[in-house]
């Protein structure tokens, strides 16, 4: 059973969360403040942390950025206001490594908390590194990532796409669990640039809905269409 702690201001959103967090077989640890919350984490360490960002005294980000200083490791996922993608990207440049909309909806909430136990479980599998991975499927180089894609995860995205140098089309192929933080939005980005300035199509598949809906803010699907599965998107690219 893991452990996740809800930090809310409002007493209706905490009681909302222990009843549908209890039945999901959670122990819930829940604070009413930002302060309380921090000395929550302190004593109990609870792998996941779910927090509101707008709150009185001290809010979500200066939460969340204690908790990753702190924990790195930590799955941090924040509450934003419907539609507030400016307020995700800025809390994703925190690293958190995820994000839900009040009002909250619960197969948002599963899904979130699903993405949030498979990186956990890749990181106990793993020691804790980012899985990304080169395949070549015809004259499509496809980069796989799952887990979080990072600042620390720089020069493993890198070597990943000098090792399909001499593909004529990119993939990227985003695992369904698959987290990135503000550092990994910019390394996308990037790595999409680039291999689109260099002459060759560029593809990305398999993200989640609130992560593809910051790509298309950031304008990153602008330069490289993003499809619900591999199979779209390798049509797509042999159409190219």
């Amino acid at each position: 059973m893991r452990t996740i702690l809800v930090i809310d201001d409002e007493r209706p959103t905490l009681q909302m969360f222990e009843l549908f967090l209890g039945a999901y077989g959670y122990m819930v640890l829940t604070a009413a403040s930002g302060e309380d919350g921090l000395a929550l984490f302190a004593q109990a360490r609870p792998p996941i942390v779910l927090t509101d960002i707008k709150m009185p005294g001290m809010d979500g980000l200066a939460v969340l950025r204690a908790i990753k200083e702190a924990s790195p490791e930590t799955e941090v996922v924040v509450i934003t206001g419907h539609g507030d993608v400016d307020l995700a990207l800025t809390a994703l440049g925190l690293r958190a490594t995820d994000f839900i909309d009040k009002p909250i909806r619960r197969e948002a909430l599963e899904a979130a908390l699903e993405r949030a136990n498979a990186r956990l479980e890749q990181a106990a599998d793993t020691g804790g590194k980012d899985a990304i991975a080169v395949e070549h499927d015809g004259d499509v180089a496809v980069i796989a990532i799952a887990g979080s894609l990072t600042a620390a995860s720089e020069p493993y995205l890198y070597r990943a796409v000098r090792q399909a140098d001499e593909a004529r089309k990119l993939l990227f192929a985003f695992s369904p669990d698959a987290s990135i933080n503000g550092a990994g939005l910019d390394l996308v980005a990037q790595a999409a640039e680039d291999s689109r300035g260099g002459g060759r199509p560029v593809a990305l598949c398999g993200l989640s809905d609130n992560f593809a809906m910051v790509l298309d803010r950031l304008g990153v699907t602008g330069r490289a269409p993003r499809f619900a599965g591999r199979r779209e998107a390798m049509a797509y690219l042999a159409s190219v």
